[in-house]
């Protein structure tokens, strides 16, 4: 992969429908043709819990806008993230038990922050290319089917509501004095989550094609919340200059 051009002076712009600059979707591109499977930066992500609120929506949503909803490569990378999660809940409830603030944190920084892609150019990439990544429509529409399910498992503090669950980030920082129960009960909630999304995994299998429940398929939005946070994604979810396309509710 040839790295993105120098910087032009509308690199960093940004849209209504995605805030995402131009070197970031150049990057985003390589990145779902396969640079998510090379071994150094899978342990970045592993490392890391996938990207910083920003770049993980905006990853997931650059994906449906090229993939047209067919999310494979997300689902097997945020499979392999919450299974972490579940292996690190079972030492933090085990005896003796170790520290769950530490098993959850970050030991690695957003690859794409600690780049500068924000600060790139466009390279030689055409137009449409960048038009493309920028429509959020498959994504929001995604989202839109799937919101019964995924809406259930939000972190309460991103919200803004009365919900005791919470986020990894936001668990790593009320970790010290949440209870055995309060660490049963997101311990669950990480079950639940990996379970679907193994789920939605299979389905991408020929022999399982059309497998998957609207349920599998929102847990991969719960898996991106619940790594990286839902603060980036649920202002913009509610953006009304944003118009969702096809199925899904128009927004004016």
């Amino acid at each position: 992969m040839s790295g993105p051009g120098p910087a032009s002076p509308d690199a960093t712009r940004r849209t209504d429908a995605w805030p995402l600059a131009d070197g970031e979707i150049h990057y985003l591109w390589w990145y779902i043709q396969g640079s998510i499977m090379e071994p150094w930066l899978r342990q970045r992500l592993r490392r890391a819990w996938g990207f910083c609120g920003r770049h993980a929506w905006g990853a997931l949503a650059v994906e449906a806008a090229f993939r047209h909803h067919y999310l494979h490569g997300p689902a097997v990378l945020y499979e392999d993230l919450m299974q972490q999660a579940a292996r690190g809940f079972a030492r933090a409830l085990s005896r003796p038990a170790r520290p769950l603030a530490r098993i959850l944190r970050t030991t690695a920084s957003c690859s794409m922050c600690e780049e500068g892609y924000e600060r790139q150019g466009r390279g030689a990439a055409r137009d449409e290319l960048f038009e493309q990544g920028r429509d959020a429509s498959a994504f929001l529409a995604f989202a839109d089917v799937t919101r019964p399910h995924w809406r259930a498992t939000v972190c309460g503090r991103c919200a803004g509501n009365p919900s005791t669950l919470r986020c990894r980030p936001h668990l790593v920082e009320e970790a010290p004095q949440a209870d055995r129960a309060a660490v049963g009960t997101h311990a669950k909630l990480v079950e639940h989550i990996l379970g679907h999304l193994k789920a939605y995994v299979r389905s991408f299998r020929w022999e399982c094609r059309g497998s998957e429940t609207d349920e599998d398929r929102a847990a991969l939005i719960s898996a991106v919340g619940w790594c990286s946070g839902w603060s980036v994604w649920l202002p913009l979810l509610e953006r009304r200059d944003v118009v969702v396309q096809g199925d899904a509710p128009r927004r004016a």
